[in-house]
């Protein structure tokens, strides 16, 4: 390996400092993970990250305390999203620490020690992973993407044609469930004819649940607002929110890029809601003129 440039005393106590939190959050997910070999897998990984903690230590020659955001966050995640999602996150950590530390071979005598501990951990955690709960979880969140599009587009229409938002959330209620239920039955056939394993009734199940869960917060308020203009922003507001926490799943899951796709996908709900709501005053018109 070639000789890289020296570390200077603000990186090495950065680097102390992300140790101590990765041995804290390694530490945390051990507790919540299944399994005595994953979780041996997670303590030892913990315990490694200590030890680097130290050798950055013996240069500092002070303490530091873990990033709290950083290790409140792996754990929010993991409670939202399950263990191997916060695995999966700090498996993309290490390639980054991996990288980072390859930039300066050599001019620490133990950082090849520890270069060599994070490939490690590396591919201890894709071991542990599998990679198959995460990216049939994965596969959802396009389908998902579109139920939130077809629901938005739904609701706008309503919202203009009905002038009431208890019959908005009636209506767009009745069409929930027939997404919800077009959803499932789509997962089921393309789950039966894949070659992966999965049960294709727990996949349509999972499918239509989540499509249902996510058009109902939709619809929340109509429920309890009166004002059908505001009632549709704060569905839009909501339907980005779900959008950007589907899309950033699924960017840590399939390694693809989270901003162009969010925002394409943002873009796209705000187009089909104007369109929507457009088409919805052009009908009510037409009806309207019909019937004088």
């Amino acid at each position: 390996m070639n000789k890289g440039r020296a570390f200077d005393a603000r990186e090495i106590a950065v680097f102390q400092r992300n140790e101590i939190t990765d041995h804290q959050i390694y530490k945390n997910l051990s507790g919540k993970i299944s399994g005595i070999k994953n979780r041996r897998i997670l303590s030892q990984i913990a315990d490694d990250e200590m030890r680097h903690y130290n050798v950055w230590k013996n240069y500092t020659r002070k303490d530091v305390g873990p990033d709290r955001f950083r290790v409140w966050f792996y754990m929010l995640v993991s409670t939202l999203f399950g263990s191997a999602f916060g695995l999966k996150l700090m498996e993309n950590g290490e390639k980054k620490t991996h990288a980072l530390y390859n930039r300066f071979p050599g001019s620490i005598k133990e950082v090849n020690g520890i270069v060599r501990d994070e490939e490690e951990h590396e591919q201890a955690l894709l071991v542990l992973l599998g990679e198959d709960r995460l990216k049939e979880a994965g596969s959802l969140v396009p389908g998902l993407n579109n139920a939130l599009v077809e629901l938005m587009g739904v609701l706008a229409g309503f919202t203009f044609v009905l002038h009431n938002t208890t019959a908005v959330a009636l209506a767009a209620s009745i069409a929930s469930i027939a997404v919800a239920l077009s959803m499932a039955a789509a997962s089921y056939l393309s789950t039966k004819n894949e070659q992966g394993g999965r049960n294709p009734f727990f996949a349509s199940l999972y499918t239509g649940v989540a499509s249902l869960f996510t058009a109902l917060a939709l619809i929340v308020p109509y429920l309890f607002l009166e004002d059908r203009t505001l009632c549709l922003g704060l569905s839009f507001f909501i339907s980005v929110s779900i959008t950007g926490i589907f899309n950033y799943y699924l960017s840590v899951v399939r390694n693809l890029p989270f901003k162009s796709r969010f925002l394409e996908m943002a873009g796209l709900i705000f187009t089909v809601t104007a369109l929507s709501f457009l088409a919805g005053y052009a009908i009510n018109y037409a009806f309207h003129y019909l019937m004088m």
